[in-house]
């Protein structure tokens, strides 16, 4: 049913790749609405949304931006999201929540990969979708090359709505193909009605044909009124385009220029007539229409003077300022355009608002009064396993917990964000998606919580082994007054399989060492193989107590744990140490055009290549599998990504260890003495 039937406030969510105009669509959208004005614009800075110093230094988004207008007696909220890859995570909490999605795109067949990603999620998750082909005011390619570029990477088909009026190579206007009405665009205003063009007019009838097609693929009535060559009913057109939509069956493309406010006011009127209401998105996901008032968390924001934030959205009933929701205290209800608050009682069914100080809750959680999670069809995704890493050292020592408190809650905000303490190599360490990602983690950081730290690449976690064995004798006698320090013992080191880790074993006959020391031979051994003699801990070893000696006075716990260490030292040396290196697997998903020049990313990089094959559920994608060291793995998100449009990604799993020799080995013994020494 178009419109809504309760008032409920509906959602649109905005996406699609980077610099395709997502944000001067956004704010085309609240001018539109009459919420502004006037546009903003990126390149001066003005916008409603990308307020954060990090988006205004790079003209681009990095958050998220909330916004909301009247248009045609209807509310509406329209989410902005960042384009690119990287912070792809926030664009998906928001179309978890929104009613539709529109999916903004560059008028360039090449580019059409790029909305790969966000087609496939939007599909997999059944959010119904509108295609706008963005920025004709600068197209020089046919809009049906373009649409069959976009087709390739979508499961539901695509529909023109729309074709372009030309001047020249200037494109001037559009024909709406159910209507048959020509519209000229006009800067700034709504396009106004021209007679149809004749030079149009043979196309327009091929594209309207196509339309009708595609929607007789799921009516059998209309299927048989074009069998009969009978032109149906206007109406009748708008009521199938309107149902397929809903029930997200194939995807409405419509085009404009949103910096001319060119097509603005048409893809408005789309939406409201054929999109779904709340109620249809709450039967989508399974939500009960009856029941306890029910909100889900999408965003958290710790803000300057006000505190933790909860963006959600209102899925049912009503949430007014004090009420309890999960055992927290709604302490504020607030309306959001871009960065401004506007304090309001209550929250209704379908709003989008923000929770105050609502601590204990979290990104993704769903809120009700008894605190209960109802619905399956809530589930939240679980963000990208990270891809890109930065050791982070704060200089000043004082300001290290003040760190470790931003960054946490950072990771409250970016769940695609984590951060660990590597207690081993004495690191903390970012992991996020990419190089932009965590630049900006880095400038918020010193932005908003005032704090300067400096990143460099993260250690690698190398290993060594040995690869013969050896005995050795070794005996610790110390003489001081009083009672001495005494301990003998003979050792076997021995290599054993890869993966055996450490192992410990005795073979004392005749209590030459007595039973209580054996624990401390045992902790001494321990001790010492978290170093080796090449600086890295020791793998896959045994060490085998098989004699020794003790004095019935000086001999102690620590005596022993002192003779072990010694016997390791000098055996080890002898036992021909080899370094380890950790090797992981991964998987590179990759659009197909630029397989082949992974396959040199890899090559290039040590990899040894298992295999590639389409990615299951992805037209016109590759998965790579290979076997990659972890020192090639920091920064191959940068060049993967240099080589697809930005598109690539993978994922990876530590898998086994492996000999490094020569000269790349020397040069990481080299590195680990020069850290030493500082």
């Amino acid at each position: 049913m178009a419109g809504e039937p309760n008032g409920a406030t509906r959602c649109a969510v905005i996406v699609g790749p980077y610099q395709s105009g997502k944000t001067s669509l956004f704010e085309a959208l609240l001018a539109a609405c009459g919420t502004i004005p006037r546009k903003g614009s990126v390149k001066d800075g003005t916008t409603v949304g990308d307020t954060a110093p990090e988006a205004r230094a790079r003209s681009a988004s990095t958050e998220l931006t909330v916004g909301y207008g009247q248009f045609l007696g209807d509310s509406w909220t329209f989410i902005d999201t960042p384009g690119s890859i990287e912070f792809a995570p926030e664009s998906r909490s928001a179309c978890m929540i929104a009613d539709l999605a529109i999916v903004v795109v560059e008028p360039e067949a090449g580019k059409a990969a790029a909305a790969g990603p966000i087609l496939k999620f939007l599909d997999d998750h059944d959010v119904p979708h509108v295609v706008m082909v963005n920025k004709m005011d600068s197209d020089n390619e046919r809009v049906r090359d373009v649409l069959a570029a976009l087709q390739s990477y979508s499961t539901r088909p695509l529909v023109l709505r729309q074709i372009p009026i030309r001047d020249d190579e200037t494109v001037t206007g559009y024909v709406d193909l159910v209507s048959e009405r020509a519209y000229r665009y006009r800067n700034g205003e709504p396009s106004a009605l021209i007679e149809l063009p004749g030079d149009v007019a043979d196309r327009e009838v091929e594209a309207r044909t196509q339309l009708l097609e595609t929607l007789a693929d799921y009516d059998d009535g209309l299927l048989e009124q074009l069998l009969e060559e009978i032109d149906p009913d206007k109406k009748q057109v708008y009521a199938h385009l309107t149902e397929t939509m809903q029930a997200d069956l194939l995807v409405p493309v419509v085009l404009g220029a949103a910096e001319r406010d060119n097509g603005v006011q048409r893809l408005l009127k789309l939406i409201r007539h054929e999109g779904p209401s709340h109620t249809a998105s709450v039967a989508r996901r399974g939500i009960a229409v009856e029941g306890e008032p029910l909100a889900q968390v999408f965003r958290t924001v710790h803000a300057a003077h006000m505190g933790k934030l909860s963006y959600v959205r209102m899925w049912r009933g009503t949430i007014k300022d004090g009420d309890v929701l999960n055992g927290a205290k709604v302490s504020g209800v607030y309306r959001v355009l871009g960065g401004k608050l506007d304090k309001v009682a209550a929250a209704a069914e379908g709003e989008v608002v923000a929770f105050g100080r609502m601590d204990p809750i979290q990104t993704g959680d769903v809120l009700t009064p008894s605190g209960g999670v109802p619905e399956p069809g809530l589930a939240w995704p679980a963000p990208p396993q990270p891809v890109y890493a930065l050791a982070v050292r704060v200089p000043d020592r004082n300001d290290e917990v003040k760190v470790s408190g931003a960054l946490a809650k950072l990771c409250e905000e970016d769940t695609a964000l984590l951060v660990r303490q590597d207690a081993e190599l004495g690191e903390l360490v970012l992991w996020g998606q990419g190089d932009t990602h965590l630049k900006v983690v880095v400038e918020r950081l010193r932005n908003r919580f005032k704090l300067a730290v400096e990143t460099g690449r993260p250690a690698v976690a190398y290993r060594e082994t040995i690869r013969r064995s050896a005995d050795q004798h070794a005996r610790h006698k110390k003489q001081s007054g009083g009672h001495g320090q005494y301990a003998d013992i003979k050792v076997k080191v021995e290599a054993v399989p890869r993966g055996s880790g450490f192992q410990f074993e005795e073979k004392i006959v005749g209590g030459s060492v007595p039973k209580q020391y054996i624990p401390a031979v045992e902790e001494g051994a321990r001790d010492y193989v978290k170093r080796g003699p090449l600086g890295f801990p020791v793998v896959d070893i045994k060490v085998t107590l098989y004699d020794g000696g003790f004095h019935s006075v000086d001999s102690s716990d620590m005596a022993f744990k002192i003779a072990a260490r010694l016997a390791l030292s000098e055996a080890m040396p002898k036992c021909d140490p080899v370094l380890l290196e950790p090797i992981h697997e991964v998987t590179i998903s990759v659009p197909s055009d630029a397989t082949s020049r992974v396959h040199g990313i890899l090559s290039s990089r040590r990899g040894q290549i298992l295999g590639f094959d389409a990615k299951d559920g992805w037209p016109g994608w590759d998965a790579v599998t290979a076997y990659l060291p972890e020192a090639e793995i920091h920064d191959l998100i940068l060049e993967l990504r240099a080589q697809s449009q930005g598109l690539a990604s993978f994922e990876w799993r530590f898998d086994h260890l492996s000999e490094l020799t020569g000269r790349l080995a020397d040069q990481v013994v080299q590195h680990r003495e020069e850290v030493d020494a500082r």
